[in-house]
């Protein structure tokens, strides 16, 4: 197991990417730490899936976007497990809208739970890893959009943008401390959307195998014919290049972006 005795704690973990992340990383042997904003029953099915793999876990409902939450949540993962060695930060705020709709509070919420959350997490944290001297990951889920621009998310790019350049310090300072930083920057993935009507890449309708959308394969087929492949990529396609990045096997990889987009960029 890849990462036996290590503990990560993963935001945004009730659903999608940041459930299959949650349960890889138990799958491979770490502890974890589970927060979600809200949907405690979605939340507590992940953690009885991860403890199913015989790891400990903490669930907790936390707006990620505060930084007085996020540093409650890293004082209860400190003293429940005395450490921290990985932190994955999934959580995020995806709306559409044109820019001239978007009003000030939208533009920082986005920007609160794209990018400050990580900062926020990254902040609370990186004094107990640089003073247990043990070799950390922190792991930040960006998006294709942010190297490319796109139309009605003007604050969902420039958050997610502004997290690389945040991925970069970290990686920078944190270094001499053994501690590594790096980012996925993911295309189109296959999850469940609350708002499905803004993802025509998925055919205008619910994703995960409902009718018209993935059941038979046709409307994917079309749908994922922007990329290379063929298709959209899935969560467990992510959860796995975040394991790898979580992993001893990336040490010598850090202020790196990865991206997990089935070629969409070329």
């Amino acid at each position: 197991m890849r990462l036996k005795g290590k503990t990560a704690i993963v935001s945004g973990a009730a659903r999608n990417i940041g459930k299959a992340i949650a349960t890889t990383y138990a799958r491979e042997g770490a502890n974890l730490v589970l927060v979600a904003r809200e949907m405690g029953s979605a939340l507590t099915e992940t953690a009885k899936e991860c403890e199913a793999f015989g790891v400990k876990v903490l669930p907790v409902l936390a707006d990620v976007g505060k930084h007085e939450n996020v540093e409650k949540v890293v004082a209860q993962g400190l003293d429940a497990f005395g450490g921290v060695d990985i932190l994955a930060c999934v959580a995020a705020l995806r709306p559409h809208k044109p820019f001239w709709e978007i009003s000030y509070e939208e533009w920082h919420n986005v920007f609160a739970v794209n990018l400050h959350s990580t900062f926020y997490f990254a902040k609370a944290l990186a004094p107990s890893m640089i003073k247990r001297r043990a070799t950390g990951s922190i792991v930040a889920l960006g998006g294709l959009a942010s190297m490319t621009g796109q139309p009605l998310r003007a604050h969902v790019v420039a958050s997610k943008t502004g997290l690389y350049g945040l991925i970069k310090s970290l990686a920078l300072e944190l270094g001499p401390y053994g501690i590594r930083a790096n980012l996925i920057a993911v295309g189109h993935i296959d999850t469940a959307r609350r708002n499905p009507e803004w993802y025509p890449e998925g055919g205008g309708v619910p994703y995960m195998g409902e009718k018209g959308a993935g059941s038979d394969g046709s409307a994917l087929g079309t749908a994922g014919g922007g990329t290379p492949l063929g298709r959209l990529g899935n969560s467990q396609e992510v959860a796995n290049v975040a394991l790898f990045l979580a992993s001893d096997e990336s040490s010598y990889v850090t202020g790196d972006r990865i991206i997990c987009a089935g070629g969409r960029y070329m």
